[in-house]
């Protein structure tokens, strides 16, 4: 096996924090690949104050002092919980008389077709504060007319007197003419000092009201608590000495710099699990793997991400707050629509903190409440007594009833039992029948996950490898791909932490949109768009580093004519041409036919939006922080672990593992997390130290 490799960071430290539910994970990478991880408890809602805890205890391990640091990387829940716990700023909106409502209005989808009972999420503005003026931008882009400061005025007068905290403004066509919407946004934060304002067309300039409305609000909403969180984390990391750039992941999987997600703060929605995706992503590209499912389970939810030849799928627009947020058109309506590129990740209420309950007709659930870190899993002994899928697994003898994340948190099995008889008394069987119950209801949750991006996007998931990743992925990974016909999972090294890990190599990236008008038709004005849109983003990232190589792809959002969700095609540099362009159109035919099964023809496909993404490749590779922690394999133990019945189970460390397949069941103890390796698979270790499992007789047909 290999020992630990140098990386190319020339004596300086890297430092990547990742807020989970329950845990939140640092990782400090230093010179000759060096890699100190911790894991601490997370600290709601003072979310930074565990950032800065774990970010010292890393330096403290590694006897690094902090201005040895040169990069802080950062993935964060804050936007996020801001909109699953309806605690954003105070928000407003302005935009054109008549379009008050388009934000109940929306697009009339109803996510759960026969559910009499489901209600639209309440709008983030209430309808009081919602201001309209008589402006006008027709859809060529006139002013018909522009609008009245004296207007302005009094509308400012009347959103100070409501104690407003931000202001979203969306007039109707701005995209077709941006200055309009930017000179009516000026004035408002000129007349509202210190109020927090978004002009849609910085945010996205693209045509369709409501999604634009939509997304302004929700920058509008979360920015104050982004701009508070970000500014006081960078204070408290100058004042513990450490003084590098903060950088941030975005939804889209590249990192941004911190005054430019406060800007934009709608870009960090799903900033952690798109850290992890792109450890995913760097993991598949070092092994050559094709299709590969990226499951993520930590301690609120489970998330599922589908990666082909070593690229993510990366939406246009999304839902956020809706139970399982998904990317695609049919299953919406249950949230917050986002017109901003997000990876494309599924995600269920189902992770370690998951509570378990029965309903009233008597049958098992799991989640989606979570118990989270404080109080936690009953077995955590830290005043927790609702039964959660940990306790579940500590029941089973899957988890260590000694301790987790290498001692900082300690384990109670009496407390786990305690936790779970209700759930045992509830449906007539015993405690350990109960936990085994939990389990492969969660399991058949989560699958749900995986089908989003695989199987309902015309994908057969047997033809993918699963990595499974997070503090509880490891320990379900396998009986999920047991579930959908996946033959292969692959447990990597430092697995508990692996979403900081994707911090640590991640790309720097921007992107720049446009909307399709009819004059881009000439192929040479396409063509000067996308130059100008690609000098706009590589201007952007060389003001943080002047020296960077900046990587630029053209895309091109194309659709059939009557359609309303686009797919996303590639361009390849080079002068645009109608070869390239009939290229682009093969590309989507193929796409389209591959995701809902029928191809139209070139007649009638249209383009909708212009996109550059500018990328400046990370330095370090993800192969060279692949080496196993130092540390002795250990003696192996044994203890009784629960399948279909109680078995007893070979208990050892990564490093115990060889080469050779070895039969299960086996249980895997890391400092981070515990991987399940169930009775029907073997499990061995290969030269990156992944864990391989492979099932012997795996469930082809169970792929619907």
């Amino acid at each position: 096996m290999p020992g630990p490799a140098k990386t190319d960071l020339d004596g300086s430290w890297r430092v990547a924090a990742d807020i989970g539910g329950t845990f939140t994970d640092v990782i400090a990478l230093g010179p000759g690949g060096r890699v100190v991880p911790v894991k601490v408890l997370s600290t709601p809602p003072d979310f930074g104050s565990g950032v800065l805890g774990g970010t010292q205890a890393a330096l403290s391990a590694a006897s690094v002092l902090p201005n040895q640091v040169t990069a802080m990387l950062h993935a964060t829940t804050v936007a996020t919980n801001a909109i699953l716990e309806m605690r954003g700023a105070r928000t407003a909106l302005v935009t054109t008389r008549g379009f008050r409502d388009v934000l109940e209005l929306g697009r009339l989808r109803r996510p759960l077709l026969y559910d009499l009972s489901w209600q639209r999420p309440t709008p983030l503005v209430p309808r009081r504060h919602r201001y309209e003026i008589d402006q006008r931008i027709t859809a060529d882009g006139r002013l018909e007319p522009p609008a009245d400061p004296a207007e302005l005025a009094r509308v400012a007068g009347e959103i100070r007197a409501a104690d407003i905290e931000a202001v979203a403004v969306c007039l109707i066509n701005s995209y077709a003419c941006p200055e309009e919407e930017r000179r009516v946004a000026a004035e408002l934060r000129a007349l509202l000092p210190g109020t927090y304002v978004t002009a849609s067309v910085d945010i996205t300039p693209q045509m369709q009201e409501y999604e634009r409305t939509s997304t302004a609000v929700v920058n509008s909403y979360v920015g104050p608590q982004v701009h508070d969180y970000v500014t006081a984390l960078g204070e408290g990391l100058r004042e513990a000495g450490v003084s590098a750039p903060l950088m941030i992941m975005q939804s889209s999987g590249g990192l941004l710099d911190a005054p430019s997600v406060v800007g934009r703060p709608v870009q960090i929605i799903e900033s952690g699990p798109a850290a992890g995706v792109i450890a995913v992503r760097k993991l598949s590209r070092l092994m050559g793997l094709d299709s590969v499912v990226a499951f993520d389970m930590g301690g609120t939810t489970a998330k599922a991400s589908l990666i082909e030849n070593g690229e993510p799928f990366v939406a246009g627009d999304y839902e956020v707050g809706g139970g399982m947020n998904i990317t695609r058109g049919l299953g919406k309506g249950a949230g917050y629509a986002l017109r901003v590129p997000s990876i494309d990740i599924a995600e269920v209420g189902a992770g370690g903190g998951s509570v378990i309950s029965t309903d009233v007709a008597g049958s098992l659930r799991v989640g989606p409440e979570s118990a989270g870190s404080r109080p936690g899993p009953a077995c955590y002994g830290n005043g927790g007594t609702s039964p959660t899928l940990t306790d579940a697994n500590v029941v089973l003898g899957y988890l260590s009833s000694q301790a987790l994340a290498g001692g900082r948190v300690t384990i109670e099995p009496d407390l786990a039992r305690q936790a779970i008889a209700p759930v045992a008394e509830d449906l007539g069987v015993d405690i350990p029948a109960a936990a085994r119950g939990a389990y492969e209801v969660a399991v058949s949750s989560m699958t749900k996950a995986v089908k989003a991006v695989t199987s309902e996007r015309g994908r057969d998931p047997r033809e993918a490898v699963m990595v499974a990743f997070g503090g509880a992925g490891p320990l379900y990974g396998a009986a999920i791909a047991r579930e959908l016909g996946i033959e292969t999972v692959i447990v990597p090294v430092h697995t508990g932490l692996f979403s900081s890990l994707g911090l640590l190599v991640a790309d720097t990236e921007r992107q720049a949109v446009l909307p399709y008008r009819a004059d881009l038709q000439a192929l040479d004005l396409l063509g000067a768009e996308f130059d100008r849109m690609a000098k706009e983003v590589t201007e952007a990232l060389r003001e943080a580093d002047p020296s960077a190589h900046t990587e630029v792809q053209r895309i091109l959002d194309m659709r059939y004519r009557g359609q309303r969700f686009e797919l996303s095609v590639t361009v390849p540099g080079g002068t645009l041409d109608e070869a390239l362009m009939a290229s682009a159109r093969q590309r989507f035919h193929a796409e389209h036919h591959r995701t809902y099964g029928r191809a139209g023809t070139d007649e009638l496909v249209e383009i909708v939006n212009l996109r550059v993404r500018g990328r400046v490749r990370n330095p370090v590779s993800i192969e060279r922080i692949l080496s196993l922690p130092p540390s002795e394999p250990g003696a192996e133990t044994t203890r009784a672990c629960r399948f279909d019945q109680s078995e007893p189970t070979p208990v050892i460390a990564r490093s115990a593992l060889s080469p050779e397949p070895r039969q299960g069941p086996l249980v895997i103890e890391d400092m981070d997390s515990t991987t399940l390796v169930p009775p029907a698979a073997t499990a061995h270790r290969d030269r990156f130290n992944n864990i391989v499992i492979r099932w012997t007789n795996t469930a082809p047909e169970a792929t619907s």
